[in-house]
């Protein structure tokens, strides 16, 4: 069955819950994702005062993502990120280098992790950033979704919370149409 390509920053908590609705879909319809780095540093044009040492965290831990996606080691990426989501979005432990290196030993990849400084892993990153923005449209974060056959991506979905298998299905069975109508721009209600 197609797959999914989603485009993520590891350090957003939305994007987070959208990751663990996706697995969710995944296992229950046989989706094939494709994990691929959507920086935020990239997207802001640098650090920002309220975020910028996370930021700068979460590009280190892309390389790694690029470093592995370039190997074809799409189950590495997933367990890398699930590692950093436990971590920092279920445990609330802070998005430093020290959770970073705990989750490339948490995911096995230890013998991998000088990739996390090969700063000539960064063009990648910009790349796949620009991809995903080139997808979903300017304007957008993290994250984009693409599936195949379709011209144009998604970003999102933004939840409150990882909702249970009945609400993920009825919720991907809602959007997956939506890649496929051109006209189709934004659904949006405020977040109170």
């Amino acid at each position: 069955m197609p797959g999914v390509t989603f485009f993520f920053d590891p350090v957003c908590p939305w994007t987070w819950r959208a990751s663990r609705w996706l697995t969710t879909v995944a296992e229950a319809r046989g989706l094939d994702v494709e994990w691929r780095p959507c920086s935020l540093l990239i997207l802001n044009d640098g650090p920002d005062e309220e975020h910028g040492e996370e930021l700068e965290v979460s590009q280190r831990a892309l390389r790694l993502v690029e470093y592995l996606g370039r190997a074809g080691r799409q189950a590495d990426v997933a367990a890398f990120y699930t590692a950093i989501g436990e971590l920092a979005h279920e445990g609330g432990f802070a998005f430093d280098d020290e959770l970073v290196a705990q989750a490339v030993r948490g995911a096995g990849l230890a013998a991998d992790g000088a990739a996390l400084d090969d700063e000539t892993l960064d063009g990648g990153v910009r790349v796949s950033t620009e991809e995903a923005l080139e997808a979903a449209g300017p304007g957008v974060g993290s994250p984009v979704m693409t599936v195949p056959g379709a011209a144009r991506g998604l970003h999102g979905p933004v939840l409150g919370a990882i909702p249970g298998k009945p609400e993920a299905l009825a919720l991907w069975d809602a959007i997956e149409p939506l890649f496929r109508i051109d006209a189709f721009f934004e659904i949006k209600r405020g977040r109170t």
